[in-house]
């Protein structure tokens, strides 16, 4: 018992932090501050995969200490913090159905991160949040779908770019061929050159993130692809907050959907290409495995079948003597 309680409050404490690290990047869209990337849904989600669904108060206990580190409690808050609760659970439940592999090694458990965890689990927060908002008099209904989007895109976001990034950190080990580190070595420089180019500079050059993207899931899977998705990202909200590079002279409403946009391309093609070469290499071990197997199999019954056929092959040519 006393272990249920020390993980549910480190969940708490873990979702708080990744709160307060959401916050520092916020955004107003129509009078209401909504944050592009909210890492603590992909806080959330991973620890309700990794621990199971008996963590879920430290969801909810993580939620109320953002809130009181906003605002004084109200009762509205209440719907508030049930709705950033109920999605994570929801999304998980939905992960558990379909068979998801926390390690996302198959391309049908990106598939289902991005479509049941992400977008759909997601719907539930933006909903009930942006609801209670109308509700309250906080946000007149007219404001309601802009801010929605906002809010669903962020949190969905925190899904994306943040749970395969916790999947990596979990797995993570040294490679052991050093060549391997040579080119990691390279790809991270390359990612600190352009990165900050293609997001920072006047010229329309966000497409050189992708093949970067593409470098890094080919070669190295997901811990290539989620931390570089990751930095996009992070760089992206930053140019797009300070209205700097491809996102200067546009409106809010521009803005967010370009940033969006990027961000959940950049997400999205480092995931699933991650998944599919890693179930290649596993279906391609499984194959390597299963020929070894029955050459060795081949190898012992080989001798047997040999002195079989060679028996009345002999026998006849004794007959045939006499």
């Amino acid at each position: 018992m006393s272990g249920v309680v020390l993980r549910i409050l480190g969940v708490a404490v873990a979702y708080f932090a990744a709160g307060q690290i959401g916050l520092l990047e916020q955004v107003t869209v129509e009078g209401s501050v909504v944050t592009p990337l909210w890492p603590p849904t992909g806080i959330a989600l991973s620890c309700l995969l990794q621990m199971g669904l008996r963590i879920w108060p430290g969801i909810a206990l993580g939620t109320l200490l953002v809130v009181l580190s906003l605002t004084s409690f109200r009762p509205a808050e209440i719907a508030i913090m049930a709705g950033n609760t109920l999605a994570p659970v929801c999304a998980y439940l939905m992960l558990r159905r379909v068979g998801y592999h926390v390690e996302l090694n198959r391309l049908r458990d990106g598939v289902a991160l991005v479509f049941l965890g992400a977008l759909g689990g997601m719907l539930i927060s933006a909903t009930v949040g942006c609801g209670t908002l109308v509700l309250t008099g906080n946000l007149p209904l007219g404001n309601f779908w802009p801010v929605w989007a906002a809010w669903w895109a962020g949190d969905a976001m925190g899904v994306l770019v943040v749970t395969p990034l916790l999947v990596v950190l979990r797995r993570f080990r040294l490679p052991r061929d050093t060549s391997r580190w040579a080119e990691a070595a390279a790809l991270t420089v390359t990612a600190a050159v352009v990165v900050p180019l293609a997001t920072r500079s006047e010229l329309s050059l966000l497409f050189l993130t992708f093949p970067l993207l593409i470098w890094a899931a080919l070669r190295f899977q997901l811990a290539g692809s989620a931390p570089c998705a990751a930095f996009v990202s992070v760089m992206a909200i930053s140019s797009a907050i300070d209205r700097v590079g491809p996102f200067a002279d546009h409106s809010l409403i521009e803005v967010m959907l370009t940033l969006q946009a990027l961000n959940g391309s950049a997400a999205l093609t480092g995931l699933l290409l991650a998944a599919i070469i890693t179930e290649q290499q596993t279906v391609r071990m499984k194959i390597e495995l299963a020929c070894h197997e029955l050459a060795e199999v081949v190898e012992r019954l080989a001798p047997g079948e040999a002195a079989h056929r060679l028996g009345p092959g002999l026998g006849e040519s004794s007959r045939a003597a006499d």
